[in-house]
């Protein structure tokens, strides 16, 4: 079986000659945007009558989403808006690659639409001016799904398979305006690295995706796959992540080590909710990888130290030195959406906590101690929840049938909630939700009219028609 797919066979200066005709003030422009598995990138290409100059100047567009996990097929239009625009290394000037956002028809984002959320939240940290930068490791596969040798770091044809593809990428990242700032080969056969940044806010999220589409597209051309596995062999071998270094404009002034241990702190309380979003599959995937072998932390437990690659953070030794600069997060898996992942570094980050602190100012006033404990008492006793009663404007006007559609895909996603709905992805909670008269079982989904025993309860006031006021 060959190694690379038969399309890279095909005959390259043919190709060019029809590359090479001229197309007058015609500009193509290739619409790129993240498909329903929050992995997968899906592009197509638009003719438009002149080259565009900003964002500004692109339409939206659309596309069926039936076709991307991302709508059902009886409504499945779903809405590309622009968001940032590159240079096209592989058609060249004047031509562009243009990273969307996907939206569904109500202009909701998609599910796997985490960039608006994520600009939401820089925006509000803006003044902190935070900047981020990646490194993306990743492994190259044959079309059999096997790496391209045995290589370890250095140099020579027996060591280091695929360089002409990772060079050919960083100069199509370059020629794009990608603030690709590296690459490097790693231990793992047939693994690379490319680090994008430093980028401030949501840049990160746009110039990663972009130099991952790249990436792909590069590898297309030589008939070869590249994977964001976060361990695509399993044995002795080192698993792909996608690490992040952090800094605000505090920590990268004078004695800005004080800050950066602000932040670790928090880190520290946050880690599960962490490891959830550092993934695409809720922390699965970087299961196989964290195991505290192959310089990575255990995804059970958080640590920190100076110059250590086996900790979750790792202060650079000369960082530890000045006093100041920035901190790196080893635990992102390589195949991580970026603006997931900046997202929460800010919450975590940059979030005043003023709420929990004025809670326990006033609990010290009175002598006394809140815990937010599911089960703070093991026994006949009740747990303590946080129960959330949500609606929309469509529920809101008369819309049972919007209700019952939501709960459909809760039952879904049982599971995921599960996992996001404690601070232990999960683990707290076993002990409150036991099957009883006022509590589901964990481990069911279920639903029902004035039903406190249920996963979802729907109020009695809210299925009786309009001119019923009250039960009988």
């Amino acid at each position: 079986m060959s190694y690379v797919s038969d399309s890279s066979s095909l005959n390259k200066a043919l190709r060019q000659q029809y590359l090479s005709l001229p197309q007058g003030n015609f500009c193509q422009v290739t619409y790129i945007w993240i498909d329903g598995s929050g992995e997968g990138l899906r592009n197509k290409t638009r003719t438009m009558d002149s080259e565009p100059k900003s964002i500004a100047d692109l339409p939206e567009w659309n596309f069926d989403g039936s076709s991307t996990g991302q709508a059902e097929g009886h409504n499945s239009d779903m809405l590309l808006i622009p968001v940032r625009m590159f240079r096209d290394p592989f058609l060249l000037d004047p031509n562009k690659l243009v990273l969307c956002e996907v939206h569904k028809h109500t202009r909701e984002p998609a599910e796997t639409n985490h960039r608006n959320q994520c600009n939401k939240v820089m925006e509000k940290f803006k003044d902190l001016h935070p900047w981020f930068g990646m490194e993306q490791e990743y492994t190259l596969l044959g079309v059999d799904g096997h790496p391209y040798g045995w290589p370890r770091l250095g140099v020579g044809a027996d060591r280091a398979f695929g360089r002409d593809i990772v060079e050919c990428h960083y100069k199509a990242c370059l020629y794009a305006g990608i603030a690709i700032s590296g690459t490097n080969a790693e231990v793992m056969p047939s693994q690379w690295e490319f680090q994008v940044g430093p980028c401030e806010g949501i840049e990160m999220g746009d110039h990663l995706w972009m130099a991952r589409f790249l990436l792909h597209r590069v590898c297309e051309d030589f008939g070869v796959v590249a994977t964001m596995d976060p361990k695509p062999m399993t044995g002795n071998w080192n698993g792909a992540g996608c690490h992040i270094n952090v800094s605000t404009v505090q920590m990268r002034a004078e004695g800005g080590i004080e800050h950066i241990e602000k932040a670790i702190k928090k880190l520290s309380k946050r880690h599960a909710e962490h490891i959830r979003v550092y993934d695409p599959h809720n922390g699965e995937d970087n299961k196989r990888r964290l195991t505290g072998r192959h310089e990575t932390s255990s995804i059970h437990d958080f640590s920190a130290g100076v110059a250590n690659r086996g900790a979750s953070i790792r202060i650079p030794r000369q960082v530890g030195q000045d006093k100041c600069g920035y901190f790196e997060d080893r635990r992102p898996a390589a195949n991580c959406d970026p603006y997931a992942v900046t997202c929460e570094m800010a919450i975590t980050c940059m979030l005043e906590e003023e709420d929990d602190t004025h809670e326990v100012e006033v609990c010290e006033d009175l002598g006394v101690v809140a815990t937010r404990d599911p089960k703070p008492m093991t026994g006949d006793w009740n747990g303590a929840g946080c129960h959330i009663n949500v609606s929309t404007k469509q529920m809101r006007a008369g819309g049972i049938e919007h209700i019952e559609k939501a709960i459909e895909k809760l039952r879904k996603r049982h599971a995921e909630h599960i996992r996001a709905y404690d601070a232990s992805g999960g683990e707290d909670n076993k002990r409150r939700l036991v099957a009883s008269e006022l509590y589901t079982s964990i481990h069911d989904f279920s639903a029902g009219v004035a039903n406190r025993g249920a996963s979802i309860c729907i109020p009695y006031r809210v299925i009786l028609p309009p001119t019923v006021t009250h039960m009988p």
